[in-house]
């Protein structure tokens, strides 16, 4: 934006030399061409033409062009700093045109003076006689700060120069240096040799004084024409990339074509046309407060770039500027943005509106670049910073969340419960785990690193917040062994591995189901995973004869195995069949339950509701009420009493007292074991069964009965037997346990996860 209104600027500026309207000179001659508005938008369209053809022949025309203009500016800049010391001091009339009658100002050219440098040194703005505008620092500042943006032509060009990493930092050091040079030469000049009238009363006094008139006329069209030049073939290349990039889709689509030497003409079209729209401003003091706002902007967000590169620490920034550190950034974007409010405070936060506009638009709907997120390199940095600080000695009950490991064999059969898992994280950590039976030593390459994309798509398509951790073992068993020991990082580690359950059920294919997997129109997503390369990926679902690839015996292990590494346990059982968009519907006539089982129904002697593992029960589901899209559904927790039992209302008190002094939500249902029936006292041996299959069918039978409108229940997880040869008999008491009752976690806990001393 900037470019394109500096472009149309420099056209105005040599509009103003050739055409003046509101002011003229003695020595102005005899008019050739008429003048008006519409006509010196002509002339400055006729001009832009000119430019035009130049820059659609190509960049090599560009130079040749540049470089020849490059020889006449400077003779006759040689001529301008010769007539100050060449020029006798004179008399200059400044004729003024008021309404039908001319006003003549007398002013002087007093050649070396301290007189006129002290009548100068102070400042004394007036009104601008070509805008009729009082004049400022600001609004002055403004019109000089347009001949001092070349800086960003080099960069412009990159693609156009040979060696761009060796010529834009030291031709634009160098052009900055020397323009600096001869612009505070020249100010010192006039200061010591213009009269004040002289220089606030006609911009092109440079013609007065000058030994040969018409040389300053060459040099102002000359330079004039070159910025005009650059600027538009700048402003093309820029556009031109931005439609390369894909960053405004169908608006900027044509920009991509080229010529066969490779020249954008058809960016070079659409500059033209901005331009030539702005050339309706006609003056350039009146567009110049715009365009360098915009160009001021433009500076502070290449500052905020090198100043994001500089505090990420990235090893491939390596400036040539010696000069170069956070210190300068953070000056050169402070001081920019100092200056666009003293220009002017509405365009300014227009502009900076305008920016965060634009980078809203392209942040969500610009494609994957192939030049990298500064985004990625901050958060990795300020990650790293913080994940040192995030000390695991100091870790305190009063903050503890749950860290979820969640083994996926496959997400075809997985999905609704990683989106339900991703609801119970209450914002820690989640990480999709999964182990592929393999020997390394036998393959010619690591098989697991191209499956990344797959799953880290499949993690956005679920559209949950998760981590994806995949590893190559020989074992089903030794891979979750490493996962739980290497997945996370410093105090950010998974504290509860959660398990789909051990049975013969054939789920269905969610994948088939889910119209966003089923239906997707898209061809792909930034990262080049369509939907049928990840449906292709993931295999299909397992039917009945088919082999499981783990073993009851090693399903057990693995259960013992995150037990003794101190890991919670959660088994999952039927989430395959939660519809949870149905469950967590507003326009659902009832509420949904929650049902949470503390006692350990595999031992009905053991009555405790208060144990660490109960306790994580109840912070569990908590957990999940807490979730806005859970907040409706009612929590249940139920007491099992004895018949007869008289003392089930002090129970029922000290449950009520713990849940209040914990801040849990919750109904506490009365449930006596009569409809269990009696059960079998446990023998010496604590791994032995001591539980027959007709009380486990009566307690599924109970739970069943006093479901209501339940959308998932918690379960308390006995511990697993200590001898493998009891592996099959604990997961067939599960599954007698479990059968029939919808989505049900069973949960074992270790961490103490509450605390009432708050």
């Amino acid at each position: 934006m900037s470019l394109f209104l500096l472009s149309s600027s420099q056209v105005t500026t040599c509009l103003l030399c050739f055409f003046p309207r509101s002011a003229d000179t003695q020595s102005r001659g005899i008019h050739v061409l008429p003048q008006n508005y519409l006509y010196d938008v002509l002339y400055a369209s006729s001009i832009l033409l000119l430019c035009l053809l130049v820059c659609l022949v190509g960049a090599q025309i560009y130079a040749k062009t540049s470089f020849l203009i490059f020889l006449v500016v400077h003779v006759v800049l040689v001529t301008i700093l010769v007539s100050f010391f060449v020029v006798s001091p004179r008399t200059v009339v400044i004729v003024r045109q008021v309404g039908n009658e001319s006003q003549a100002i007398y002013t002087n050219y007093t050649g070396f003076s301290t007189a006129t440098l002290q009548q100068n040194l102070l400042d004394d703005y007036s009104v601008d006689y070509t805008t009729k505008y009082m004049m400022t620092f600001a609004t002055v500042f403004a019109v000089m700060f347009n001949g001092c943006t070349g800086i960003m032509a080099g960069s412009n060009m990159s693609g156009d120069l040979k060696n761009p990493s060796y010529a834009i930092p030291k031709g634009t050091v160098i052009a900055v240096i020397y323009t600096f040079l001869v612009y505070l030469l020249l100010f010192f000049l006039v200061s010591f040799t213009c009269n004040r009238i002289l220089l606030k009363e006609d911009y092109a006094f440079f013609r007065q004084i000058n030994i040969w008139p018409p040389f300053v006329v060459i040099g102002v069209y000359a330079a004039s024409l070159s910025a005009s030049m650059s600027t538009l073939i700048g402003a093309s290349r820029i556009l031109h990339a931005l439609a390369r990039d894909d960053l405004f889709g169908v608006i900027l689509a044509p920009a991509k074509k080229t010529s066969k030497s490779g020249n954008p003409w058809v960016a070079v079209l659409y500059t033209w046309l901005m331009v030539q729209c702005v050339l309706f401003a006609g003056k350039l003091n009146t567009i110049a407060g715009v365009v360098t706002i915009f160009f001021l902007m433009a500076y502070a967000a290449v500052d905020l770039a090198c100043l994001a590169l500089e505090w990420a620490s990235a090893p491939n920034f390596r400036p040539t500027f010696q000069l170069f550190s956070w210190h300068t950034c953070l000056l050169g974007i402070v001081g920019c943005l100092v200056m666009m409010f003293l220009i002017n405070p509405a365009y300014a936060s227009c502009g900076i509106v305008l920016m965060l506009i634009l980078l809203v638009v392209i942040h969500y709907r610009s494609p994957t670049s192939s030049w990298g997120y500064i985004s990625q390199a901050l958060i990795f940095h300020q990650v790293r910073k913080y994940l040192l600080l995030l000390d695991v000695r100091k870790e305190h009950v009063k903050f503890w969340r749950p860290q979820m490991l969640l083994m996926v064999a496959n997400p075809r059969t997985s999905a609704q419960l990683i989106t339900f898992i991703n609801d119970l994280k209450k914002g820690g950590l989640f990480v999709l785990g999964h182990v592929q039976v393999g020997d390394l030593d036998a393959l010619p390459i690591d098989p697991i690193q191209p499956q990344y994309n797959f799953w880290l798509s499949l993690v956005d398509k679920l559209n949950v917040k998760a981590f994806v951790d995949l590893t190559l073992s020989p074992t089903v068993r030794q891979g979750v062994q490493h996962l739980l020991r290497i997945t996370g990082l410093g105090g950010m580690k998974p504290n509860t591995l959660v398990l789909g359950f051990y049975d013969h059920s054939v789920p269905e294919d969610y994948f088939l189901l889910d119209p966003a997997f089923r239906d997707a129109k898209e061809n792909n997503d930034h990262f080049g995973v369509d939907i049928a390369s990840l449906q292709a990926h993931f295999s299909p679902v397992r039917d009945g004869e088919t082999p499981k690839s783990l073993t009851e015996q090693e399903y057990v292990a693995i259960i013992s195995d995150a037990l003794k590494m101190q890991k919670n346990v959660c088994l999952a059982r039927y989430f395959f069949t939660m519809d949870r968009k149905g469950l967590l519907s507003k326009k659902r006539p009832e509420r949904v339950s929650i049902d949470v089982w503390p006692l350990n129904l595999l031992r009905p002697e053991n009555t405790d509701y208060v144990d660490v593992c109960s306790l994580f029960l109840l912070q569990m589901a908590c957990v999940l009420t807490m979730v806005a899209s859970w907040k409706a559904a009612r929590l249940r927790i139920f007491l099992c009493v004895e018949p007869g039992d008289g003392s089930w209302v002090r129970k029922e008190e000290k449950l009520r007292k713990l849940l209040d002094q914990l801040r849990i939500k919750a109904t506490i249902k009365i449930v006596t074991w009569e409809a269990v029936g009696p059960t079998v006292q446990a023998p010496a041996s604590p791994s032995a069964d001591h539980v027959s299959d007709g009380y486990l069918r009566a307690v599924n039978r109970m739970i069943l009965d006093q479901g209501f409108h339940t959308a998932v229940r918690f379960l308390y997880l006995p511990r697993p037997p200590a001898e493998t040869a009891h592996s099959r008999r604990y997961l067939e008491q599960l599954d007698i346990l479990t059968e029939g009752l919808g989505p049900t976690l069973l949960i074992h806990g270790l961490t103490p996860v509450t605390c009432t001393d708050l």
